[in-house]
């Protein structure tokens, strides 16, 4: 399994996602342009030494990317209406998040809408954190595959 962010923003977050990652086995993948150096301190911290343990690569065009890919992935986003539980993922899933400040593109949604999976939340709240928002989806994928 892979998570994508999507151009992050927060260096704490990936750091987290980072140790989410090594803890399950999964891959992390951020799209460029990302919101902060990968040499950045904070980034660091928040991964500890877990970034050993972790295959982290880049990509430019997530669009082009995802056109080549025979994998099934799913965008996770407050707008969708399909509950992330309501879907089946394969052990070879991507999980793909927004920009802690800015989401995910339109274009996404209009390519690929039905792929676009949410998180519940109380009516009226902006967004779960990233890091946060990563764990639930993963663990939920991972449950469905019998962490394995």
């Amino acid at each position: 399994m892979k998570i994508i962010l999507f151009q992050p923003q927060i260096p704490q977050n990936a750091g987290n996602i980072v140790r989410t990652c090594a803890v399950t086995g999964t891959d992390l993948m951020m799209v460029h342009p990302l919101g902060f150096s990968t040499h950045d301190r904070w980034l660091k911290r928040a991964g500890l030494d877990y970034w050993e343990g972790v295959s982290v690569s880049f990509i430019e065009n997530l669009e082009n990317y995802l056109e080549n890919q025979q994998a099934s992935f799913y965008f996770f986003s407050s707008k969708a209406t399909t509950l992330y539980t309501e879907v089946s993922y394969a052990a070879d899933s991507f999980l793909i998040f927004g920009s802690e400040t800015s989401g995910l593109p339109s274009i996404f949604q209009e390519k690929w809408g039905n792929r676009f999976v949410k998180i519940p939340m109380k009516p009226k709240v902006r967004c779960l954190n990233l890091a946060t928002s990563a764990g639930i989806a993963l663990y939920e994928a991972w449950r469905q595959q019998g962490f394995m």
